[in-house]
């Protein structure tokens, strides 16, 4: 073989060694990022869950309270029996 044809055959295999070398590294990163992703999505989805949860009960707390007490609406008038005047009598 001519020096020419040996220096093409090695360049060319240290290219193809390198790109599969970089491309297995890349892979590697690429799922360990998804993975990092899909833990996170899952630690999203727990809090999001423990927060509804909360919501439900408190929810359900002030139904009960609703139904235990007396509450009237803010945009309720009291009603006054003497027109806000004091009577002498």
């Amino acid at each position: 073989m001519s020096r020419a044809s040996k220096l093409t055959l090695w360049g060319s295999s240290l290219f193809a060694g390198s790109t599969i070398i970089f491309v297995h590294f890349q892979q590697k990163f690429e799922q360990q990022a998804m993975h990092e992703g899909v833990v996170r999505d899952m630690e999203q989805q727990r809090i999001k869950r423990e927060r509804q949860l909360d919501f439900d009960i408190q929810k359900a707390l002030e139904e009960e309270y609703k139904r235990e007490q007396n509450v009237r609406s803010s945009s309720e008038v009291p009603l006054q029996s003497d027109g806000g005047r004091m009577n002498k009598s």
